[in-house]
This record gives C-alpha cells, structure tokens and sequence, in this order.
C-alpha cells in the first residue's frame, strides 16, 4: 500500500480517534456536575472513569488478535458503530449505575479503534518514519482532548451533560459510516495467518518474555496510572478550590490536549533533538513539574500553561513508548499494540479509583503529589532500562 492511500484512510480513521478521546475526557470537567446530579462524592462518581477505561484495556486483549487475523478496518469500522450507539445512551440513564454500565460497554466498544489503527499505520510506515507518522495521528487526539473537556465545560454550564453524550452519538455514527463507505476498497495492511483457528493469551506470553516489551509494558501501566488517573480531578479541583465556572474549567483543562498539539507539530524536530532516551527523559521531569506545581502553588492562574507542560512531557515519552510497542512483534502489530493499550487504560482505570481515595481521605494536594514523584521516577527508570538495552545490543 502506498502513503498516499494510508493518508486517506488516516483522515477518516483520526475523525475516529478524534471522537473516542474527546468521550474519554468530557468527563474531566462534568465529574462534579454528575456527582451532584447523583448525590455521591467525587471520588465515588469516578467509577464511571474506571468503568470505561478498564474494559478498554481488557478488551485489547480480543481486538489485537482478531484485527490481525480478519481486518484492522473492519475491526475499527464495526467497534466505532458501537461505541456511538453505547454513547448515545448514555444521555438517557436514571442513576449512576446505569451510566457506569453503559460507560463499560463504551469502553468495550470503543477500545477497537485506536490501538488498531496504530497496528495499522505500523503496517505502512517503516519504523524510521513512524514516529512521524503517529506524530501527525496525534493531531487528531489530541484535538479530542482540547474540544472534548471545552464542549464538556460548555454543556455543563450552559445545555446539560446528558446533551453531549448525545450529540458524540450521532457524530461518531455519521464517521462509522463515512468510514465504511471510504474504506470498504482498502486493502487492510498486514495479517497474522500463524497464530492458530482460535483467540489465546499465548502471543502476549511470548511477548512478555522479551526484556524490552517488558519495560514498555510496565512503563505504560504505571504512565496511565499516574497521569490519567490523577489528571482525572484536576477539574473537581478546579471547582472545588476556586468555583470557577464548568465552561472555564472545561477550556483549562484543554491546555493539555494543547500540550499534545505542540507535540505534534514539532515531533520531527524532537525526535531530532532528542532522541527517545531524551524524550523519554524531559517528558518525565516536565509532567512531574506540572503535578508539584498545581499541587503547592495553588494558583489557577497557573492552571493553563502548566496542563500544557503536562500535555507536551506525556506526548513525549507515550509517543515513544508507543512506537516502540509497535515494533516489539512486527509480525503481528495488532497484538503488541493490544497488550501495549490494555495496560494504559488498566493503568488508568486502577489509578482513578486508587487516587479517588486519596482524594477522598486526604485531599487533591497529595493526590497530585503523589503523581509528580511517581512520574520522575518512572522516566528514571525507562531512561535507564533503555541505555541498559542499548549496550547488551551493542556487546
């Protein structure tokens, strides 16, 4: 397959991926208005979080194996159809255990699109461009995160939580369309024929047994856990510390989906000038800055350009991370980026509800803290697994 054709099903496939992250974080600024609607704490509302990105991780486990085996495309067309119908719902439940029950079949659904289409653009780039081309992927992620908190604050404050559910619905319905139709013709990049007739954890036993993915694994549980799990209350925060308004807690909080759009515009230059132990390195330190800094300077004034900081370190060391989890078993992608995903959204899941105790029992301030050291540590650590892997390559 030819660049030229990949660039055309990206567009429809970022539309995609667009859709399932700005549905992951509208939560962000909506977590108190739910929490009120519902008569329950913060930290007890964040279930719905931990509901949708824990099947999310889970269900890699089937999607890898079977986008290798029948199709990406078809995988991502078919789980997108879902996700918008499971979406819709959600607009029309009567109680947090509804809701929480239709945000885990979302993440079931919705966890068929963007790990697959990573597999898919690995299929296509050759790992020297990679980076760049998941650099430019990103663009519309992180555009998903940038209007997906702005719309929130805005339907919190003005329409009602419930409306935007709805309308990402009947958006990500008209895409899965849009989608079948422009790629039905495609021929679907690389598939796995020697992985047996029947789905198994056997592929992800081996690929455990590689020091490298190992790292990369680990490394991006305890990313997710630390930075998705914490960021997940900085909104809470924001209202609760400052009462400011959901629209502009919602436009604040898109500061990080800016950070990631920087990112993506000066990946080539980054990669350049980094590599990835710096990436992996500056990425580290700058979202540990960021936590310390909303932790003890307390000024939400701050709150913008420090989310940005955040947003900018974590695309630099997950989008490391990422391309080197595409190239841990060329021979099939869809199960390395699987395995990669189910362990950023298990990470995720688990961290939301670890640090909604925290939260709970001892404040925001502790709960961030806690993130910042915990992320330093980690890039420590994955900077030196990977100078450790460079020389027993090297001897």
């Amino acid at each position: 397959m030819t660049n030229d054709k990949v660039s055309v099903s990206l567009g429809l496939l970022g539309a995609a991926a667009f859709m399932v992250i700005a549905d992951a974080r509208v939560i962000d600024p909506l977590l108190h208005i739910i929490a009120n609607e519902f008569k329950v704490g913060v930290g007890s509302a964040a279930v719905i979080i931990s509901a949708y990105t824990i099947p999310y991780g889970l269900f890699q486990l089937v999607y890898g194996p079977l986008g290798d085996r029948i199709g990406k495309i078809k995988v991502i067309t078919a789980a997108l159809t879902a996700f918008a119908v499971g979406t819709a719902v959600c607009a029309f439940v009567s109680n947090i255990y509804l809701l929480t029950l239709l945000r885990f079949l979302t993440g079931v659904a919705a966890a068929g699109i963007i790990p697959i289409t990573l597999a898919y653009i690995g299929d296509n780039f050759p790992y020297e461009e990679r980076q760049a081309a998941i650099g430019r992927y990103l663009s519309a992620l992180v555009m998903g995160q940038i209007l997906g908190g702005s719309l929130g604050g805005i339907f919190g404050e003005y329409v009602s939580w419930r409306g935007i559910f709805l309308l990402f619905g009947i958006v990500s319905l008209t895409i899965a369309g849009v989608l079948w139709r422009g790629t039905r013709h495609l021929k679907d990049g690389n598939r796995s024929s020697s992985q047996g007739s029947g789905l198994t954890l056997r592929p992800y036993y081996q690929l455990l047994t590689q020091p490298v993915a190992r790292t990369v694994i680990i490394g991006v549980f305890i990313e997710g856990f630390c930075v998705f799990g914490a960021f997940a209350y900085t909104g809470a925060f924001l209202r609760d510390r400052y009462s400011l308004s959901y629209v502009a807690i919602g436009f604040m909080l898109s500061g990080f989906g800016l950070g990631g759009l920087i990112y993506s515009r000066c990946v080539k230059w980054l990669v350049q000038r980094l590599g990835e132990i710096g990436l992996i390195g500056v990425g580290g330190g700058l979202m540990c800055i960021g936590f310390l800094a909303i932790a003890l300077f307390q000024n939400w004034v701050l709150f913008i350009p420090l989310s940005m900081l955040m947003g900018l370190g974590f695309y630099m060391m997950h989008s490391t991370l990422q391309t080197q989890a595409t190239e841990l078993a060329p021979e099939a992608r869809g199960t390395a980026v699987a395995l990669f995903a189910f362990n950023l959204f298990i990470g995720q899941g688990i961290g939301a509800a670890v640090f909604g105790r925290i939260v709970d029992n001892f404040g925001y301030i502790y709960c961030f803290i806690a993130a910042g050291v915990s992320l330093a540590l980690l890039s420590v650590w994955l900077v030196k697994q990977k100078q450790k892997h460079k020389e027993v390559l090297l001897r």
